[in-house]
């Protein structure tokens, strides 16, 4: 870097006239979130509960509580422990397929919960409606261009654009084909981008393709404030991006849902434990469902055995590549003012090129 560009890089007039720029861009997801940057924070089971999604809220992003698999009065408790943490708005996380949807809808509701995020399936139009009436606000997941519009014909107040790139259960499709495939066509309501994003300068691609903000899990999972083992930390810090994988299916007759982690013994065993199945299943010692079942079952337990116990060798140490930008565990604070900076950086850089070429 010139002496020159690191002048300008640190002139507060500079910073504070990009950063203008940046919130205008942002303008549309912060108004809609109702925080100070357009960032939500992934919904992360056993890593997105009340210390994390608050600390991400008080540092002017927008937490999102990972429901999962709780029973609705769980729920209560961790909405309830998350607001005498942090008086700034956050979302909760909901999975579609949850045989208590219903129910767990209304206890956001009741709690005065502003923003509720539908994942797992595409959201049935009853239950949009039942978010919208009773005030809050419903965003949904959009795997391809056809389902957001679809999703948007049913009510949908925000949608999320998740790549491949992302850690967890993943879509085929990366998001620079998806940020492709549907920001230009779609206007409507505000997009926010996910999968594979760690740095500020990346994600101000996306605004200025139209995204209203950007999703991030993996940074946040590493931070100071994350309940996550100290291993499953350091596990980030070492890894690559080629080191997070998504699990592989044997056989189609089995279909296995992709989940990008890192790789380890886990990932081996599983393939092993797929291979056994099959045999087991030609044998005519299993029918097909139990096989299915069997297979599904292998990973029951092992997410909270990475992330709480600390076992990231046989665990689930589920990850997106963007793992591989993780030098450190840093505060959340710290992390959102330097993607801050970075977009900032970025935008100063754009205005001296187009000046002096």
């Amino acid at each position: 870097m010139t002496d020159t560009l690191a002048a300008t890089l640190a002139d507060p007039a500079r910073r504070a006239e990009a950063r203008a720029r940046l919130d205008h861009l942002c303008g549309r997801g912060t108004r809609f979130l109702g925080s100070e940057y357009a960032l939500l924070g992934g919904a992360m089971s056993w890593v997105s509960e009340r210390n994390l999604v608050s600390a991400i809220s008080n540092a002017g992003g927008f937490g999102v509580l990972a429901c999962g698999a709780m029973e609705p009065a769980r729920l209560a408790e961790e909405i309830a422990a998350t607001q005498a943490l942090t008086s700034r708005p956050f979302g909760v996380n909901l999975i579609t397929m949850h045989p208590q949807l219903d129910d767990l809808v209304r206890v956001c509701l009741d709690a005065g919960v502003t923003h509720i995020v539908l994942a797992g399936g595409i959201p049935s139009s009853p239950v949009i409606r039942a978010i919208k009436d009773g005030g809050a606000k419903a965003i949904g997941f959009a795997p391809a261009l056809v389902l957001a519009k679809r999703l948007i014909r049913s009510g949908i107040d925000a949608l999320v654009i998740e790549g491949s790139e992302a850690g967890g259960h993943v879509g085929p499709v990366s998001l620079t084909v998806l940020a492709q495939e549907i920001l230009p066509h779609v206007h409507d309501v505000p997009v926010f981008v996910a999968g594979g994003l760690g740095r500020g300068d990346a994600i101000l691609s996306y605004l200025e393709l139209g995204a209203a903000g950007a999703q991030l899990g993996t940074r946040f999972a590493a931070s100071s404030e994350s309940i996550a083992h100290e291993r499953f930390k350091k596990a980030f810090i070492r890894a690559n991006a080629r080191d997070a994988v998504t699990s592989v299916q044997l056989d189609e007759r089995f279909p296995v849902i992709p989940v990008r982690g890192l790789n380890n013994a886990g990932t081996s065993s599983f393939l092993q434990h797929q291979a056994e199945t099959l045999r087991r299943f030609q044998s005519g010692e299993l029918t097909k469902e139990a096989a299915q079942l069997d297979i599904e079952h292998f990973w029951a337990g092992s997410l909270r055995r990475a992330v709480i116990d600390g076992d990231v060798e046989h665990g689930s140490v589920m990850a997106g590549q963007s793992v591989g930008m993780i030098t450190d565990v840093q505060p959340v604070r710290e992390i959102i003012g330097e993607l801050v900076d970075q977009a900032i950086d970025a935008l100063i850089r754009q205005e001296e090129r187009a000046r002096y070429g």
